[in-house]
């Protein structure tokens, strides 16, 4: 069976998946997405593809396959919204992803964020290393406590509810939340939309899924809501928040700050961020640490193991 791996996986996750004579296994040496050519052309040459953030198999590439040979894309992460999920199940193709394994990690990205953010952590470490530093006194590079404060999480599924618990319990800080559906979080008030939280919050956070239903979430008016000592944190998925909206809202002091671990046009961050002292910028360290990125290796050839033997999928999305 011929598998194709878009970008190379942890080492054990590697020798796993190479051992296995049942597998004739194809890996990409480039860590850059596949071309829309290669997508195409995939489908025809390929019986499972194992795809991750930025390989777009959009409908126009399942339309442009010429014969689609492909009947699994086990997308390495939890995010999928580079997978037009209907368009790959009216071709026959069955789509699974890797919830869980990301939870954890992506959770302690948020909290590193907020303190970052909070607590000027970047503008620091900036002003030390280029010895700009003069000593301690007591008016300097004052912050945000976050301790006491509230906590507005957009998205209450299992990342939103690993902030929330993190913020609780570490902070004792109240919080408040938007889901699209009604959900039950003990210890959080769910509240009716988005602009409320933004409202109510001093520190709001993006943990919703991706797509067309979440694209622009995050717009000119949601910032407008905010409180002007507020500080916005995004760990979601780039394209939830309008970009330009943000820089402007940064630049007119409608906010305080933020904090981005994800952007828009990824890997294009404005100029406008960079050159800003208040906002902490990452370079998609969400799931970054090595235990994480073996489970969710785990999890996608586990996915790829259960679909080659007809048993149940466990991650079928």
């Amino acid at each position: 069976m011929k598998l194709l791996i878009s970008r190379r996986l942890p080492e054990t996750n590697m020798a796993e998946i190479e051992g296995d004579a049942r597998f004739d296994v194809t890996t990409r040496t480039t860590t850059q997405p596949m071309s829309r050519d290669e997508c195409v052309a995939a489908l025809a040459d390929y019986d499972i593809i194992l795809p991750t953030l930025g390989d777009l198999f959009s409908a126009a590439v399942f339309e442009a396959a010429s014969a689609i040979r492909c009947k699994l894309l086990a997308n390495f992460g939890v995010g999928y919204n580079h997978i037009d999920v209907a368009a790959a199940r009216a071709h026959g193709i069955e789509v699974t992803n890797t919830p869980g394994a990301v939870t954890d990690a992506t959770a302690d990205i948020a909290l590193t964020l907020m303190l970052m953010t909070a607590r000027r952590a970047g503008e620091g470490e900036r002003m030390l290393r280029a010895d700009g530093w003069d000593g301690w006194h007591p008016t300097q590079m004052l912050g945000f406590h976050l301790s006491g404060k509230r906590l507005g999480v957009i998205g209450m599924g299992r990342i939103g509810q690993a902030i929330a618990h993190r913020c609780r319990a570490g902070f004792a800080m109240d919080v408040v939340y938007y889901n699209r559906s009604k959900k039950a979080v003990e210890g959080a008030q769910q509240l009716p939309s988005v602009g409320d939280v933004c409202a109510q919050a001093d520190v709001v956070v993006m943990a919703v899924p991706g797509g067309a239903e979440t694209h622009h979430l995050m717009n000119e008016a949601m910032f407008t809501a905010m409180q002007s000592h507020a500080i916005f944190v995004n760990i979601a998925r780039g394209d939830v928040v309008d970009e330009a909206a943000l820089v402007a809202a940064l630049q007119a002091k409608q906010i305080a700050g933020a904090g981005l671990d994800v952007y828009e046009f990824e890997p294009k961050v404005p100029a406008a961020l960079k050159a800003m002292e208040n906002v902490v910028l990452l370079p998609h360290l969400g799931t970054a640490a090595l235990e994480v990125r073996e489970d969710m290796g785990r999890m996608a050839l586990a996915n790829v193991m259960a679909f080659t033997a007809d048993s149940p999928v466990p991650n079928a999305v």
